[in-house]
C-alpha cells in the first residue's frame, strides 16, 4: 500500500482499524508516517498503539466539514474541557525558549537551577545536549528534572532513559516522580527479574517501557546492549558521566551507543574532567561530535555552549540558597593515641618499608607504591592491613626471588596480630577507641535519634568497624548497617532509602566510598566522621557533600581520625600530610567551591598518586596542593578554560532566553482562562466523565472526596481510579503503587505548602515508606493526561461546539501549527476568523489565554446553548480557507526563516569541523567517531526544517443573545 500524506497532528482523532484513536505523536520515518496514538472508542479504550500509514488506513478529518454543535451543559463546561485538553496535547514549539514547567515543580524557586533550564532551551539550538557540572549540592538532579519536564511538554519526551549508579537508583526514581510527576520503571535486578518473567525473550524491553531508569551495571548485560542499538530515545540521560570517559571500558562503549540514539543528551558530573584532554573531549563529543577540533582541540566557546558549572559560592548560587543550606562548623581533627601495640606496627611499617634506611623488601611490580599500600592500609584499620598483607603473601607464592619480602610481610603480620580483638574484647586501636568515644560524646546510641555517617575505605573495616560498634554501643543488629559495592543493588537501595525515614532503626551508617557519588545522606543527619582519610581532595569533597548539601538545615559537622604517631620517624610527617590535605579541602570548599581544581589532576586516582609523592619526599605539599590563591594566580590551561566558560555563563545570564524568561520567584500556576487552575479542570473532568461528587452516573461514580482549609481553598481531592485510569496509573513506581494503594484510591492536592509538608510526613512514615501519602498536583501528573483523553474523546471527531460570547459577529477560533519533517510542532498559533458581512477576518492571537479572555470564555460564563447551531457549519470552508492562507503565508514563512537560520548555522559548524579535519594525518578513535557523526547530524538539520502545516476549528462563538 502505497504512503499515505495525511493532514494530522497530535490531539486529532483518526480513524484505524474502524476504531477511534487519539494522536499523541506523527513521526516521519523511512517506513512511512508512525503514529503513536490512545485508544478512545469502547473497545480500545485506554490502550497505546503505533500504526504505519504505509500499512494501515488512517482516516482523518477534513476540517472543512467539520460540523457544529450546541453545547448545552452549564457554564459550557464541556466546551472548556475540550479546548483545555486540546491545548494541553497540543506540544509547544520545540524552540520555544520560555521555561513553563520548571515553575510549576514540587521545588523550590531557584533562579540557578532554571538557569540550566533555559540553557538546554536555547533557542539556537536544534536539540538538547548539556553538560551539568555544578559542585556537590547545588542539585543537578531537580536540574534534569526540570530540563525532562520541558522537553515532554513540547513533544520532545516521550521515550526517556535515564542511566545513574545503581546505589541511587531508588533515590532518582522517588525524585522524579515526587517532584516532578515523571513515572520511570526502575530496572534494578528486581525489576529486570520482572521485565524477564512479563515479556517474551525476543521483545525490547525499551519499547515495551516509555520511560525507563537503570544503572549502566545493569545495562552491560548483552541483551540489554542488544536492544540499545535498536532503539531510539527522545532524551537520554546519563549520571555521573566522569565514569564513562574511560575508552576501553565498557561505560565508554555504552556511552557511545547511546548518544546517537538520542536527541536530548543530558551528561551530569561534580567531577566531569580528569585533567587529560582526551578524556574530557569524551565527554563534550557524546553531546555534540563536531565541539572538539579534530586536532582535539578544545575551546573556551564550545565548554560554555556545552556545559553548565556553578558551586556552593558562585555568585548567582551564594545568595540564595539561604538557610536552606547551613554553613558547614569547622572541621574537627581528632588526634588518637595509638596503643602499644599500634605504635609497633608504626615502627616497622616506616623503618622496613616506607622509610627505610636502605632498600625496601619489595620485589616485583608495585615495588615503588606497595609500601603506601601498606601504610595507607595500616592507617584505615588493622583487619585492613592483615587483608592487605594476606593477599600480598598469596601473590608471592612460589616466589623463591621474594624470600625476604615475605619475611618481612610475616614479621609485620605478627605485630599486626596483637592489635586485633581477642576473645570478643576490644580492638587494642587507639582510633577505633577515639570513635567509640566520639559516638558516645554525640549521644549515640539505641534510644538516641542522633545520627552519624562513617566513612572508610576499605571494606574490611567497615566490617571490623560495625562488629564492634554493635558491642561497644550496645546497639541492635538493624541499628548500625554497612554500605559498599559488593552489595546488590536492592540491598544498597534499601538501606539509603531507610537511613532517610525518621523511624528508620539505623543510627550508624558505615559505609565506603561507594556512597560519596549521588547519594542525598542529609535529610536526617548533620554528622559525618573521616574512620580513615582518602588521600584525594575530590574523595574527600564528594564524602562531606553526602551531609553538606542543599536542604541541609543543621549546620554539618565533619570529624577527621588521626593517629597521633609523634615520635614515630616518617609517620610523623605523613599524619601532617593527611591533616593538611583535610584543611586544604575546605579552604577549597570556601574560595572556590570546587577541591577538584586545586590540584589541577581531577582524578582521585591521580591526587593519590600525587599524595604519595608528597609523602615519600619528592615533592613539596604546597606543590602538590596549592592553596587556593596560588591555584588562581598560577590557573592551568583546564582550570582557566573552565573558569573563562564560568564567566561567560554569568555575562549570558541577562540574554536570550534568559531575558525572555524570568528564573526568580514562584510562577503562578499555569492556566489559559478557561479553568482557574489545574484542580479546577481535574474537578470538572471528573464531574462531567462520572457524575457530581456524591452522585453516581450509569458506569459508577469515583468516590470522590474533597477537602477545603478554612479559606475555601481546596487542600485535597480523593477519589477512586476508574478501570482506565488503573491501566493508565500501572506506568507509575511500582513500589509507589503498593505501599500507598493507589489504584485503590489515588490522593492529590493543589497545594504546594501541603505536598511539601505530606513529602516531608512521608520521611516519618512508621511503616518505612518514603513515597508521600498525597501526591502534588503538578500540570505533568498523569491523571490529567488522563482526563485531557477522555474530554476530548468526549466530542465526535468530526465536531466543534459552539457558545455564546463577548463577539460582535459569528466567529471561529482556529489552531494553526506548522511541523517539521519529524512531526514536531515548530510553530503553533491561535487566531479567530471573525466576519465582517461575508469577509473572513483573521486576527492571531500570541497568548490563547488573550484570546479566550477577550471572548468572554471563562470559568463564571453562564452558558446559553446556542440555537441552531448547524447553519454556522456554512462558514467553515472559509474559516478553514482563510486560516490555512494565514498559516501558509505568515506562520510558515517565519518559522521556515528561523528554521533554515538555525539548521544552517549547525550546518556551517560542521563544514568547518570537516575543513579543519582535513589536514589531520593521525585517525584516533574519537577523531572516526566525530567523523562518522557529521553526516546524521548533516541529516538532523534537515529533518528540524518545516514540513507541513495544519488548521483546525476549535470553537465558533456567536454574539450573545443572538437567536
Amino acid at each position: 500500500m502505497p504512503d499515505q500524506v495525511l493532514d494530522v497532528a497530535p490531539g486529532a482523532i483518526v480513524v484505524v482499524r474502524d476504531e477511534q484513536w487519539l494522536v499523541s505523536s506523527v513521526e516521519q520515518t523511512a517506513d512511512g508516517d508512525l503514529l503513536t496514538v490512545r485508544g478512545v472508542s469502547e473497545l480500545v479504550e485506554g490502550t497505546t498503539a503505533q500504526f504505519y500509514t504505509s500499512i494501515d488506513t488512517v482516516t482523518t478529518t477534513d476540517p472543512a466539514n467539520t460540523r457544529v454543535v450546541a453545547d448545552e451543559s452549564s457554564h459550557y463546561v464541556r466546551s472548556r474541557l475540550w479546548l483545555e485538553s486540546t491545548l494541553r496535547k497540543t506540544s509547544l514549539p520545540i524552540s520555544d525558549p520560555r521555561p513553563v514547567m520548571a515553575p510549576q515543580a514540587l521545588a523550590d524557586p531557584l533562579s540557578y537551577q532554571r538557569e540550566a533550564v533555559a540553557k538546554a532551551l536555547e533557542p539556537d539550538r536544534l536539540r538538547s545536549r548539556l553538560l551539568i557540572a555544578d559542585a556537590v549540592g547545588l542539585g543537578k538532579t531537580l536540574e534534569i528534572g526540570m530540563i525532562l519536564s520541558e522537553l515532554m511538554r513540547r513533544g520532545r519526551g516521550r521515550r526517556i532513559l535515564i542511566v545513574t549508579p545503581r546505589h541511587v537508583l531508588e533515590q532518582m526514581q522517588h525524585e522524579m516522580w515526587t517532584r516532578f510527576a515523571i513515572p520511570f520503571v526502575r530496572l534494578d535486578s528486581e525489576g529486570v527479574q520482572q521485565v524477564k518473567q512479563k515479556l517474551p525473550a525476543t521483545r525490547n524491553p525499551f519499547t515495551y517501557f516509555e520511560k525507563v531508569i537503570i544503572s549502566i551495571d545493569t545495562l552491560k548485560q548483552d541483551r540489554f546492549v542488544h536492544d540499545l542499538r535498536r532503539h531510539h530515545w527522545d532524551a537520554v540521560v546519563i549520571d555521573e558521566s566522569h565514569n564513562v570517559t574511560n575508552q576501553s571500558t565498557q561505560n565508554n562503549q555504552l556511552a557511545h551507543t547511546l548518544a546517537p540514539n538520542t536527541d536530548a543528551l543530558i551528561l551530569a558530573s561534580a567531577t566531569p574532567h580528569n585533567g587529560r584532554n582526551e578524556s574530557f573531549a569524551q565527554l563534550l563529543t557524546l553531546l555534540e561530535p563536531t565541539s572538539v577540533g579534530a586536532d582535539g582541540s578544545i575551546s573556551t566557546a564550545a565548554v560554555a555552549n556545552l556545559m553548565i558549572r556553578r558551586h556552593r559560592y558562585s555568585e548567582s548560587v551564594k545568595n540564595e540558597v539561604g538557610d536552606k543550606w547551613a554553613e558547614r562548623r569547622s572541621p574537627r581533627h581528632v588526634l588518637a593515641e595509638p596503643s602499644p601495640e599500634e605504635l609497633e606496627v608504626a615502627r616497622e611499617i616506616a623503618a622496613t618499608w616506607t622509610h627505610p634506611k636502605g632498600s625496601t623488601p619489595v620485589t616485583g611490580a608495585g615495588s615503588r607504591l606497595f609500601p603506601w599500600t601498606l601504610a595507607k592500609a595500616f592507617l584505615s584499620s588493622p583487619v585492613a592491613l592483615e587483608d592487605t598483607i594476606a593477599a600480598r603473601l598469596k601473590t608471592l607464592e612460589g616466589n623463591v626471588a621474594a624470600g625476604r619480602e615475605c619475611e618481612a610481610l610475616t614479621r609485620l603480620r605478627e605485630l599486626n596480630a596483637a592489635c586485633l580483638s581477642q576473645d570478643g574484647s576490644a580492638p587494642r586501636s587507639g582510633k577505633y577507641q577515639k570513635l567509640l568515644k566520639e559516638l558516645q560524646d554525640k549521644k549515640v546510641g539505641s534510644r538516641s535519634p542522633e545520627r552519624v555517617v562513617v566513612f572508610a575505605e576499605r571494606v574490611p573495616t567497615l566490617r571490623w568497624l560495625r562488629e564492634n560498634l554493635l558491642r561497644d554501643l550496645k546497639l541492635k543488629n538493624d541499628q548500625i548497617r554497612i554500605l559498599h559495592g559488593a552489595l546488590t543493588d536492592v540491598e544498597q537501595q534499601e538501606i539509603v532509602e531507610s537511613f532517610k525515614q525518621s523511624t528508620s532503626p539505623i543510627r550508624v551508617l558505615v559505609t565506603g566510598d561507594v556512597a560519596s557519588e549521588g547519594v542525598n545522606l542529609h535529610q536526617r543527619c548533620h554528622e559525618l566522621v573521616h574512620f580513615d582519610i582518602p588521600w584525594s581532595l575530590i574523595r574527600i569533597e564528594q564524602r562531606n557533600g553526602r551531609i553538606d548539601r542543599y536542604g541541609q538545615e543543621h549546620p554539618p559537622q565533619i570529624t577527621t581520625l588521626l593517629l597521633d604517631l609523634e615520635g614515630v620517624e616518617g609517620f610523623t610527617g605523613d599524619v601532617r600530610v593527611l591533616t593538611r590535605l583535610v584543611e586544604r579541602e575546605r579552604e577549597a570548599h570556601e574560595k572556590l567551591g570546587d577541591a577538584a581544581s586545586l590540584m589541577g589532576e581531577y582524578s582521585g586516582t591521580a591526587e593519590e598518586a600525587a599524595i604519595i609523592e608528597v609523602l615519600r619526599g619528592a615533592k613539596d605539599f604546597d606543590e602538590a596542593v596549592p592553596a587556593p590563591e596560588q591555584a588562581l594566580a598560577q590557573q592551568e590551561d583546564w582550570l582557566s578554560l573552565l573558569l573563562q566558560a564560568d564567566a561567560q555563563q554569568d555575562e549570558a545570564k541577562n540574554d536570550g532566553a534568559l531575558r525572555a524568561a524570568p528564573t526568580g520567584g514562584r510562577a503562578a500556576p499555569v492556566r489559559t482562562a478557561l479553568f482557574d487552575s489545574d484542580v479546577d479542570y481535574l474537578l470538572a473532568g471528573l464531574a462531567e466523565l462520572y457524575g457530581e461528587p456524591g452522585r453516581e452516573r450509569a458506569g459508577g461514580g469515583v468516590g470522590l472526596r474533597i477537602e477545603r482549609n478554612n479559606a475555601g481553598q481546596i487542600q485535597l481531592v480523593s477519589f477512586e481510579p476508574s478501570a482506565d485510569l488503573r491501566q493508565r496509573l500501572a506506568a507509575l513506581p511500582q513500589s509507589y503503587l503498593k505501599e500507598r494503594r493507589v489504584l485503590d484510591r489515588m490522593q492529590l492536592t493543589p497545594d504546594r505548602a501541603t505536598a511539601e509538608a505530606r513529602l516531608s510526613a512521608a520521611l516519618n512514615d512508621t511503616n518505612g515508606s518514603s513515597w508521600p501519602d498525597t501526591h502534588f498536583l503538578s500540570p505533568m501528573h498523569p491523571v490529567l493526561d488522563w482526563v485531557a483523553d477522555r474530554s476530548l474523546a468526549h466530542l465526535g471527531r468530526e465536531e466543534i461546539f459552539a457558545v455564546q460570547g463577548d463577539v460582535a459577529a459569528p466567529t471561529v477560533v482556529v489552531q494553526g501549527i506548522v511541523t517539521n519533517r519529524r512531526g514536531q510542532n515548530i510553530a503553533v498559533a491561535y487566531l479567530t476568523v471573525q466576519f465582517m458581512g461575508t469577509v473572513p477576518v483573521a486576527q492571531p492571537y500570541k497568548d490563547p489565554e488573550d484570546l479566550f479572555d477577550d471572548l468572554g470564555l471563562g470559568p463564571r460564563i453562564v452558558g446559553v446553548p446556542v440555537p441552531d447551531p448547524q447553519q454556522f457549519e456554512r462558514l467553515i470552508p472559509q474559516v478553514v480557507e482563510k486560516a490555512q492562507s494565514f498559516v501558509d503565508e505568515m506562520m510558515a514563512h517565519s518559522a521556515r526563516q528561523q528554521a533554515e537560520e538555525r539548521a544552517q548555522a549547525w550546518v556551517d559548524r560542521m563544514d568547518r569541523w570537516e575543513h579543519g579535519a582535513e589536514g589531520v594525518a593521525t585517525q584516533t578513535q574519537l577523531f572516526r567517531r566525530s567523523r562518522s557523526a557529521v553526516e546524521a547530524e548533516r541529516r538532523l538539520a534537515r529533518e528540524m526544517l518545516p514540513d507541513r502545516t495544519y488548521v483546525r476549528p476549535l470553537l465558533v462563538v456567536v454574539p450573545a443573545g443572538r437567536e
